[in-house]
C-alpha cells in the first residue's frame, strides 16, 4: 500500500506531464465553462484555502495561473509534496465542519490527490494528450463514491451522472459518474 506522499507524487506526476505537454491554455475543457487553464487554476486555488482553514498551514504561493500556468502548477505541486514528505505532517490533523477531524496526510489523499487524479482526464482530454488513468485507482474511487452518490451530488461539486454502458471500463464509468461525458470533444 502506498503512502499519501507516494500517491501524491505519482498522481501529481501524471498531471504534471499533461501540464508540461499543454500548448494552448485557452482551449475548452470538459467542465462546462472551463478552459485548460481553469483546470490548473481550480487545483492551485481551492486546496490552499481548504488546507489553511483546516490546519492553519499556509502553502507558499507560486506564480499566477493567469501569468504562467506551468510554473504555477509546478510551485503548487512541489509545495504539497513537501508538506506530505515532512515527517511532522503525520501528527497533524485537518479539522473541517463537514468532514470532522482527519489526519492531514489522509485528508490530502482523500480530497486533494483524488481531485488531481480526476482532473488529469479533464486536462488531457482538453489538450489532446494521453487521457489514460490507472484502472485500479478508477475502480477503487468509483467503488468508494457510489455509496455516497446522493451526498456528492448535493455538494454541488459533481454534475449529473452521465450514463455509460454497463460493460464500460472503470475509467469510463468513473468519468461518467463524476458528471463528465466520456465522449466529450473540444
Amino acid at each position: 500500500m502506498t503512502t499519501p506522499a507516494e500517491h501524491h507524487r505519482e498522481v501529481s506526476g501524471g498531471f504534471t506531464r499533461r501540464v508540461d505537454g499543454t500548448t494552448s491554455w485557452d482551449v475548452p475543457a470538459p467542465v462546462a465553462g472551463w478552459t485548460a487553464r481553469d483546470v490548473v487554476r481550480h487545483l492551485v486555488e481551492w486546496f490552499p484555502a481548504f488546507l489553511e482553514s483546516g490546519t492553519g498551514i499556509r502553502l507558499a504561493a507560486g506564480p499566477s495561473v493567469d501569468d504562467d500556468p506551468v510554473a504555477a502548477w509546478h510551485a503548487h505541486a512541489d509545495a504539497v509534496q513537501s508538506l506530505l514528505d515532512d515527517p511532522e505532517s503525520e501528527a497533524q490533523v485537518l479539522s473541517n465542519p463537514h468532514i470532522g477531524d482527519i489526519p492531514l496526510p489522509q485528508a490530502v489523499d482523500n480530497f486533494y490527490t483524488a481531485d488531481v487524479f480526476m482532473h488529469t482526464w479533464d486536462l488531457a482530454r482538453a489538450t489532446g494528450q494521453d487521457e489514460t488513468l490507472d484502472a485500479d485507482t478508477c475502480a477503487q474511487m468509483l467503488a468508494g463514491m457510489e455509496p455516497i452518490d446522493e451526498m456528492l451530488r448535493s455538494s454541488g461539486q459533481y454534475g449529473p451522472r452521465v450514463e455509460v454502458a454497463a460493460d464500460a471500463d472503470a475509467q469510463t464509468k468513473l468519468i461518467g459518474f463524476i458528471g463528465r461525458d466520456p465522449q466529450w470533444r473540444a
